[in-house]
């Protein structure tokens, strides 16, 4: 599955299922691709559910290459905003299996992109 931070034109062009973004850039709702909002606060993630997001990616939970010194979610906040989100959460920042447990959330999925 393809989904791009891109608009929903260059999505179809590409043919990807897709888009990414902040909550607000998800208006109008775009027929046909999954939309995903990015999120780091309880503020994002109402503004997300409101939006009509498919998902949020909640970020960062855990310290990530992409991202060397800046602040994390860490497992007790993520689990507190999680609970926010009024549909699934994707859990992004330095995921990896040991750290996927201490999140001790079982609805979550996780993308490591960066780790290898």
């Amino acid at each position: 599955m393809l989904v791009l931070a891109d608009s929903a034109q260059t999505a179809r062009e590409w043919g990807a299922h897709g888009i990414y973004g902040a909550p607000l850039s998800l208006t109008p709702k775009r027929r046909g691709l999954i939309q995903l909002a990015t999120a780091h606060n309880p503020s994002e993630i109402a503004q997300a559910g409101r939006k009509g997001a498919d998902a949020i990616l909640l970020s960062p939970v855990f310290p990530t290459t992409s991202h060397p010194g800046e602040p994390v979610l860490g497992a007790a906040r993520f689990r507190m905003l999680a609970k926010l989100s009024p549909v699934p959460i994707i859990a992004l920042g330095g995921m990896d299996a040991a750290k996927a447990k201490a999140l001790k959330w079982e609805r979550w999925a996780a993308i490591d992109g960066l780790s290898g």
